[in-house]
């Protein structure tokens, strides 16, 4: 008796009505019974012959035990069989899944996978792809199956029916595999329907791709791999251009602290593609880094700001304004008590390891940086809210890293009413004179309920009149919405930050949780107005989606960012000077282009370059502060040598997020010269930030050169 030819008897008792799909995993888990049957008629012969060597017991031993031991192995043998023809039976006449094909995959050998017939020519066949190793994310390893090089010499199966060519065959990809390869497999049990009643085994959130022959096949005949589309979205803002001061001498706009995109960045070229242009937000990689800009000296006016005029890396006829603002650090002794909500989407989409496992890990650490007398509360959504946790002193810490670690995903995305729980949550347990800020976690994949940006900007901005801040943090790849959690934050007096590792939560939640819980300004606004007199031409790098009109600065009533503890922020300029050879705009024809105002052209400001003007509103205030900063030739240097080695990083980061934006004034700048002056410039790398910003400025050039 042969696998082959019982295999062969019971392929002609499953029901005709059965699919291929069904009949190739009854007929698979047939072949495992009878592997193991054989396995253990080799293991009761064996051990017959190890006994009959046995010094010890040779003198007992008999024909006779011999013929008890052989029956015995062949009566196993024979119940077997049968069981597993039954087994075959109910399986394709219910056309039940079976459960770890995975596994069975692994117990099937070459010379089995190399009896199966050629393929004849133009029928298209399956080839299994393979799957490179490491912790790629599903979506990462679809990309890698369609860029996979098709091995001519790879066993194939041809399609048995030119009939069911529209979709793909499961039989061919559980028969025709070679050792180990659990990838075709995991296709098959994607491609082949489950039955009605019966929940599929767990899948990824991002299917690898969607297997099915191409209409026109390719000369080879091989079966071409469909990929999802990137679902991810970002806000869509054109680079900010060249103004003439002529006629727009005001520039404004919304400070920004969040970092997210630096993150994007990193995810993309250590993922080994250069990333979405869209995702690339200048100001946030130039805020990502600590620097030690100048502070100031108490609280009562709770920033300074530094400005430094120096010549322009890649453009020797511009200049650069680099304008450093820093925030009082407040000691953590005296650091206010929190009342902390966190608000984690627990949907079916947060089913992913960089998901709802590193934003468990992620809070686990927030908690044990908190005090003893500060208040945790944890709010879930999937379809529905839920209270996971009222609000906790954080000395029954067991108790709240109990509810963290019971989190597990399940169902749809319904952040709206979420997000509605967690405020009142948050106002329920309020702290007078402290802080109290709901801390969203999510992909942003919200698709239950009021699920537009506009819906839930909304909500947001109804509820941010309660005092209390939001921090929004994004964790995964694939579907994560980024424009929505920049909506969020913008309006719901927050900030943003994408976790994609342990170590960025290590970052943004343990070593800069000053900065990220507690706030010190709110609606922070700044505006520069440049002298027509010796500037002809500015542009300000970044801040797309923080600009404001010119006469919202002095509105109290528009919303801004906000900053914390020891934060800074930096913004950059270029400037033209006037006469320069790179004055990109003519002198008007009509109207007063060369009459100077009246303010500008006072002998006291005759000197000036620029006026930069900061507003901001202390937590709890409704009436915002004036600073004010004026620019000369005392802030200028000669060359850029002569700057601090922090502005010389800062202005090397902002050329490496301009080129990746494919901004035109950087084309000429290469990322080697990118990587020397901040190599130069590197400085105190505490946490090796620095060092690894080189390592990704290599990794972009090699990117663009293929």
């Amino acid at each position: 008796m042969t696998v082959d030819k019982e295999l062969e008897k019971l392929s002609r008792l499953t029901p005709p009505a059965a699919t291929p799909e069904a009949r190739a995993r009854a007929l698979t888990a047939a072949m495992q019974a009878f592997d193991t049957a054989e396995n253990s008629a080799q293991a009761a012969q064996g051990n017959a012959k190890g006994w009959r060597q046995s010094s010890i017991i040779n003198w007992i031993w008999s024909p006779a035990m011999n013929k008890k031991f052989l029956a015995g192995s062949a009566l196993a043998t024979l119940l077997v069989i049968p069981a597993a023809g039954y087994l075959t039976i109910e399986l394709t006449r219910n056309e039940l899944p079976i459960a770890d094909q995975t596994e069975i995959a692994g117990n099937l050998s070459k010379s089995e996978a190399s009896k199966q017939p050629a393929a004849t020519a133009g029928q298209p066949v399956a080839v299994a792809p393979q799957i490179p190793a490491g912790n790629d994310s599903p979506a990462e390893q679809s990309v890698a199956v369609a860029q996979a090089p098709q091995d001519k010499e790879a066993p194939a199966l041809a399609k048995p029916d030119a009939s069911q060519t529209s979709e793909f065959d499961a039989n061919a990809a559980l028969t025709n595999k070679p050792e180990g390869s659990a990838a075709a497999l995991g296709a098959a049990k994607r491609a082949a329907p489950a039955a009605p009643g019966i929940v599929p085994q767990r899948q990824f959130a991002e299917p690898m791709a969607a297997i099915a022959p191409s209409p026109a096949p390719p000369a080879e005949g091989r079966v071409q791999m469909q990929l999802d589309p990137n679902r991810e979205r970002f806000a869509n803002a054109a680079a900010n251009p060249i103004k003439s001061v002529a006629t727009d001498p005001v520039s404004t706009f919304s400070a920004d602290v969040d970092s997210a995109s630096y993150s994007f960045v990193r995810r993309s070229l250590t993922g080994g593609a250069l990333p979405d242009p869209q995702s690339v937000r200048v100001e946030e990689m130039i805020n990502y880094f600590p620097y030690d800009w100048p502070g100031p000296e108490n609280a009562a006016q709770p920033f300074k700001a530094t400005v430094t005029v120096m010549p322009t890396p890649w453009n020797h006829d511009t200049e650069l304004m680099h304008v450093a603002i820093k925030g009082y650090d407040i000691a953590p002794a005296t650091t206010p008590h929190a009342n902390l909500v966190f608000l984690i989407d627990v949907s079916g989409s947060m089913d992913e390891p960089d998901k709802l496992p590193l934003l468990k890990s992620a809070f686990r650490l927030l908690v044990n940086r908190l005090k003893a007398d500060d208040t945790v509360s944890i709010v879930t959504y999937a379809g529905n809210a839920g209270t996971v946790l009222s609000p906790t002193r954080v000395a029954e810490k067991s108790k709240i890293l109990s509810a963290i670690d019971k989190l597990e995903p399940g169902g749809s995305t319904g952040g709206a009413e979420g997000i509605e729980a967690a405020y009142d949550l948050a106002k329920q347990a309020f702290v007078k004179d402290g802080v109290n800020r709901v801390m969203l976690a999510t992909d942003g994949d919200f698709n239950v309920g009021p699920s537009s940006d506009e819906d839930l900007k909304r909500i947001i901005e109804e509820r941010r009149r309660d005092g209390i801040f939001l921090t929004v943090l994004g964790f995964g790849r694939g579907n994560l919405n980024d424009s929505l959690m920049q909506t969020l934050a913008q309006n719901g007096n927050g900030s943003a930050a994408y976790i994609d590792t342990l170590a960025e939560a290590q970052k943004t939640l343990v070593e800069e949780a000053g900065s990220t819980l507690f706030p010190i300004a709110s609606d922070v606004k700044f505006q520069v107005e440049f002298n027509p007199e010796r500037i002809a031409e500015y542009r300000l790098i970044g801040y797309e989606t923080r600009a404001l009109n010119r006469e919202d600065f002095n509105n109290d009533r528009v919303d801004a960012g906000d900053i914390g503890s020891g934060h800074s922020v930096t913004a950059i300029y270029e400037i033209t000077p006037k006469g320069s050879p790179a004055v990109m705009n003519d002198d008007l024809r009509y109207g007063a282009a060369n009459k100077v105002p009246a303010e500008a052209s006072d002998s006291a400001h005759h000197g000036e370059l620029a006026f930069v003007k900061m507003r901001y509103k202390r937590p709890g205030e409704d009436k915002s502060a004036l600073i004010t900063t004026p620019v000369d030739d005392n802030n200028a240097v000669a060359t850029i040598d002569a700057t601090p080695q922090d502005v010389r990083f800062s202005v090397a980061v902002a050329a490496f997020g301009q080129k990746l934006s494919h901004i035109a004034a950087v084309d000429s700048y290469s990322y080697r010269a990118i990587a020397d002056l901040a190599a130069a410039s590197r400085g105190t790398d505490t946490f090796g930030y620095r060092s690894d910003f080189l390592g990704l400025v290599r990794l972009a050039d090699g990117l663009s050169q293929r």
